[in-house]
């Protein structure tokens, strides 16, 4: 035991945990970019020395977190079962796909006596007293069981004592390891001490091209014709895919995945997206295949463009005839939540504020009820009404237009208040929201402030990122 609290691996002990050299190089290869990983789960979970009674793996998304421990574990030949929460709706969900995990796990490796006492049970499990009753007779005759939980940390409908209670199943049941897979563990949520824990780090823009330079993509469609290629040619297409793949990586990474496409999923998808509108000029023979700095200029406009970085169904080179047109020296390229926040500054200046409940309540009910049941009717008014987007923008303060927005934005914000915040003061730079109250403090949540912009540019704003404005405007 260290003196931080976290377990160590005695020095001789690691002679026993290291893989053999073959087999680390293999699982290298499988997963680039996380050999100390390797190294540090394979001597942890050795099945020859003893192994801890819980493991916390944590790191962000796409860090290969879930792929590492799978696939060392097969090469320790180690039994062990592994259970997404993803996949569980609730907690007694989780717990009956733990015991039916276990049971699989071990049903392909047991024959005879053993497998007929495993296909007993039923799987069903309500407690988690009941779970370790039943992980004790299934594992009673095993000498060694590696138990993962993965994404835990996301399971929908967990108690508070459901971590802990699976964090101990190791010191009742000695035979047991358990492996939890998290995003950003909170400090002592298992309420343990002595727990090690293994963080995998993001990937740096070098790995992330290391990684993406594996898998390169083609520079011309494959066609019925190209079983009539020589060798030498399809190996000189071969060198041409990957040299430009790797420099066109690397201009993605630093013109878009740098600040909104940090994991590994993300900036691939959006160099996918973006690649055959790239090398377009080349199938129509208007560049060469080496020729990467005039590709990077004639293709500028993808990389100052972000609607590669939205999920869309229509692909981008069917848009992007229309993206060259979008993109002029009078208009506005505006981020996704910052066209939320100018969405919900417009419905706040032009809504009044007895009627937020109406447009972005769920549980609201719209009509009322008369005591005698039906619908009451409404006063005929004596004056005509004028739409209030013919009206002038309205003050309001700043606390209301956040809770428009967090009522129409589809997604969690990913920077949290602080990133609001931060595009928000943008706005107030670039004029187009005003501040009306004498406040110092601009970004103070009482304090009054005014949109500065019209209905047509909202509407241009809302079909840009698909928001139906119309139906959230008081007539």
């Amino acid at each position: 035991m260290s003196m931080y609290g976290k377990k160590q691996l005695h020095p001789k002990q690691y002679q026993y945990a290291m893989l053999p050299e073959d087999l680390l190089v293999f699982l290298n290869d499988q997963i680039p970019c996380r050999q100390a990983q390797i190294k540090q789960l394979a001597s942890l979970l050795d099945p020859t020395i003893s192994n801890p009674s819980v493991l916390i793996l944590h790191g962000l998304v796409a860090t290969a977190k879930s792929l590492t421990v799978k696939t060392t574990l097969e090469s320790l030949l180690v039994p062990f079962a592994i259970v997404r929460s993803i996949e569980c709706i609730t907690a007694r969900h989780l717990l009956e796909r733990t015991i039916i995990a276990c049971k699989d796990a071990l049903g392909k490796i047991d024959d005879g006596e053993a497998a007929q006492q495993l296909s007993s049970y039923d799987g069903r499990c309500e407690s988690l007293s009941s779970l370790t009753v039943q992980l004790e007779r299934i594992l009673r005759l095993k000498s060694k069981f590696i138990l993962v939980f993965d994404g835990i940390d996301r399971q929908r409908e967990a108690p508070s004592t459901l971590l802990p209670a699976l964090a101990r199943l190791g010191e009742i049941i000695p035979k047991l390891t358990v492996v939890f897979i998290v995003t950003a563990p909170r400090p002592r949520f298992l309420h343990l001490a002595g727990v090690p824990y293994l963080h995998f780090t993001p990937y740096d823009r070098t790995e992330c091209l290391f990684i993406l330079s594996q898998s390169p993509l083609s520079i011309f469609a494959s066609t019925s014709s190209d079983h009539d290629l020589t060798e030498e040619l399809i190996l000189e297409r071969q060198e041409d895919d990957a040299w430009l793949w790797s420099r066109f990586c690397g201009a993605v990474w630093d013109s878009l995945g740098r600040g909104a496409a940090r994991d590994i999923v993300s900036l691939r998808n959006v160099c996918q997206s973006l690649w055959v509108p790239f090398v377009q000029p080349i199938r129509e023979g208007l560049s060469g295949t080496r020729e990467f700095s005039k590709l990077l200029v004639r293709n500028r406009y993808l990389f100052q463009a972000e609607s590669a970085l939205s999920d869309r169904i229509v692909s981008l080179a069917s848009t992007t005839s229309i993206t060259k047109k979008a993109i002029k020296k009078d208009s506005h390229e505006l981020p996704y939540c910052t066209c939320y926040i100018l969405i919900a500054a417009y419905l706040a200046s032009y809504n009044p504020a007895r009627q937020d409940q109406t447009f972005f309540m769920k549980a609201h009910e719209r009509k009322r009820r008369k005591k005698g049941g039906g619908t009451a009717k409404g006063r005929p008014s004596k004056h005509r009404k004028i739409q209030r987007k013919l009206l002038g923008p309205q003050a309001f303060i700043m606390e209301r237009m956040l809770a428009i927005f967090h009522a129409i934005v589809p997604y969690p914000v990913p920077g949290g208040m602080g990133d609001l915040m931060g595009q928000i003061a943008t706005l107030a730079s670039s004029k187009m929201l005003v501040k009306t109250s004498a406040t110092a403090d601009v970004l103070d949540a009482g304090t009054k402030w005014r949109v500065n912009i019209g209905w047509e540019y909202v509407q241009v704003i809302a079909r840009t990122i698909g928001f139906e404005v119309e139906g959230f405007l008081a007539e």
